[in-house]
């Protein structure tokens, strides 16, 4: 029967979710608008291309679209039954059949009488289930949880108390969390919850987007956000070493002519594309990779791989290509992968049915691995100038938190045709960006032009919100200016910071530093510490003990001051601040700094870290959650 609500069938819902993820190649939960005649095409709207570019346009003027320039599936299913309502489709597709890899479930809540399923992979499911058995069956904190079953069913159940998914953002991103803030033991409905804020508050800093996902969600291992932000934190884990700083071979990939600057240009995807290729060319062989779905179902391009970076004595052979069934093909070069302690994220069937996700993962477990690149002679010249700074990364972090497309990968090259900073600005100020000023789609012949025009808006734009914008030009964005770029970009994280203080304050009057540093010495005062501080700048910041006090005074009785030290030494302030940081995102707080920004007192990031626990003290604690 057909929802009211959307007038789709939970069954042609699922199709049209299917095909939408084929299309949503990074997995950000969005499409690009180019993109959109694929989309409708496949879902059975045969609809000439003037008029799905007419459709763009009408549909990005009357809708404000969340993300600029691109569709979430919630907006390209409201797109679909405009059309099924004027009856453009002659015919809807009725061809869906359940189908082996995609299991039907129901909407969790009430609302699932309106139709809301979602499709789940269960090669995903499996995927990650086997990952997650591989790296971390080891730690003796997840006896209770670990291995899941073979098929990954229970996946969904094991991170209902938070502790897995921590341990995973620290498998990806070591450190990230403070294991001294996971509650470990005779949890409670409560302190399963407090695990859950923190993973996702940690899950944020790191760079995933988790704006339609809740500790609520988690709790109820709802299976397609579960997957969703598994998958986000694992890709992070895979790519922080396709970098020059880990692999500084990968020089070897630059093409003639170009510089190390242009390598940086690219997307791990790309590395990994050109990474691939450099090893086919190696082998001998005329086959090349341009992507990891078709290129790669029939094995060869990975058997010829797996050959090129396999040392000598690993008995890695070439013997899949003998065998002409493709499946059966699969198999055996997973077993040449499995002698180099890589046979992880895929199935035979995933390689034949080229699974982008998973196959993408493969081949970033292969590079980090064993990426077999020659080692350059000498010094790279100029590499100290393009490795990713403490805050180029919490900037980066920060941006791809918010949901902008595409991923921010490199700051300055990401950043240069302006379209990221419109996203960002339409955040911190919706409405503000007037869409019809900015070249979303750039000519080959006046691209360099429409590019210099987007950032020459994007400083207007700056200016209107009384950015402090003096020697910055539109030209110095375009260019990748280092300096002026991180000055737009920090301006924009504090807007963005003080103006959801100002919409929890609800006082009328936008939130300035000031009031933050009052709010701070009342919150101790009241709670009767003896700290306080005069400004960000405070020298007695240092140590995070004042930090650790104003969390301790949001929720007393949370901070274990046993763990606290006198921070006399350097060693004793970081794990302070470590502490600190972990615990702030425990209650909640959406701090993306570093405990260095903390010990080293950098005033812009320590102004970040108490805004957020400020945020959090106009927020009702843990939602409706009581404790046990």
């Amino acid at each position: 029967m057909a929802s009211e609500k959307t007038g789709f069938s939970a069954d042609e819902r699922v199709e049209m979710r299917e095909h939408f993820d084929q299309i949503d190649k990074n997995g950000d939960g969005t499409i690009d608008l180019s993109e959109l005649k694929d989309a409708l095409d496949n879902c059975g709207f045969k609809i000439p291309g003037w008029r799905v570019r007419q459709m763009i346009e009408e549909y990005d003027n009357k809708h404000q679209t969340q993300h600029r320039g691109r569709l979430n599936f919630e907006e390209f299913e409201n797109l679909c039954k405009d059309l099924k309502s004027k009856d453009v489709a002659t015919s809807f597709k009725q061809v869906v059949s359940k189908k082996e890899n995609l299991e039907t479930l129901g909407g969790m809540s009430t609302a699932s009488s309106e139709g809301t399923t979602h499709s789940v992979r269960l090669e995903e499911q499996l995927a990650f289930s086997g990952w997650i058995n591989s790296n971390l069956g080891h730690d003796p904190d997840l006896r209770h949880l670990l291995p899941i079953d073979a098929e990954g069913k229970l996946l969904y159940d094991k991170v209902k108390d938070g502790i897995l998914l921590c341990k995973i953002i620290n498998h990806s991103c070591p450190d990230t969390i403070d294991e001294r803030a996971i509650n470990k033991k005779n949890l409670t409905l409560y302190t399963k919850h407090e695990n859950l804020t923190l993973a996702l508050t940690s899950s944020q800093s790191i760079g995933c987007n988790i704006i339609n996902i809740d500790a609520h969600d988690l709790s109820k291992g709802k299976p397609h956000l579960v997957l969703g932000l598994l998958w986000q934190i694992i890709r992070i884990g895979l790519f922080n070493q396709i970098t020059l700083e880990h692999c500084p071979g990968l020089t070897g990939l630059l093409a003639d002519g170009e510089k190390i600057e242009d390598l940086m240009k690219l997307s791990p995807e790309a590395i990994l594309l050109r990474w691939v290729n450099h090893h086919l060319e190696r082998s001998g062989t005329n086959r090349r990779c341009n992507n990891f779905q078709s290129d790669i179902s029939d094995s060869e391009v990975y058997t010829y791989l797996l050959k090129s970076i396999a040392p000598g004595d690993s008995g890695v052979s070439m013997e899949a290509l003998m065998e002409p069934n493709l499946t059966s093909r699969a198999e055996i070069m997973l077993q040449q992968a499995a002698k180099l302690g890589c046979r992880s994220f895929v199935t035979p069937s995933d390689v034949v049915n080229g699974v982008y996700k998973l196959n993408l993962a493969f081949v970033a477990n292969l590079f980090n691995n064993h990426p077999a690149l020659d080692k350059p002679e000498g010094e790279i010249e100029g590499l100290e100038t393009i490795e990713e700074t403490r805050e180029e990364k919490t900037y980066r972090n920060w941006m791809n938190s918010m949901g902008v497309a595409p991923y921010v990968n490199w700051l300055y090259s990401d950043l240069a045709d302006g379209l990221i900073i419109f996203q960002l600005y339409d955040i911190i100020k919706p409405g503000i960006v007037n869409w019809n000023r900015v070249h979303r789609k750039f000519s080959k012949l006046r691209k360099f032009m429409e590019k210099l025009e987007n950032c020459n808006y994007a400083v207007e734009l700056g200016k209107q919100l009384k950015f402090s914008l003096v020697g910055i030009a539109g030209q110095d964005l375009n260019d990748g200016n280092a300096t002026l770029t991180l000055a737009l970009i920090w301006q924009l994280m504090r807007a963005y910071t003080l103006s959801v203080l100002t919409q929890l304050a609800n006082t009328g009057n936008p939130m300035v530093e000031k009031e933050i540093v009052t709010w701070v010495n009342n919150k101790l005062n009241n709670s009767g510490k003896t700290s306080s501080i005069k400004s960000f700048q405070d020298s007695s910041i240092a140590d995070a003990r004042v930090v650790l006090d104003v969390i301790d005074s949001l929720k007393p009785g949370i901070i274990n001051y046993d763990l606290v030290k006198d921070g006399a030494t350097d060693e004793e302030k970081h794990g302070n601040a470590k502490y600190a940081i972990s615990m702030a995102r425990k209650l909640g707080a959406r701090v993306y700094a570093l405990p260095e920004d903390i010990t080293e007192v950098k005033p812009k990031m320590v102004m970040t870290v108490f805004a957020c626990l400020m945020a959090t003290d106009y927020i009702p604690n843990m939602d409706s959650v009581k404790p046990q």
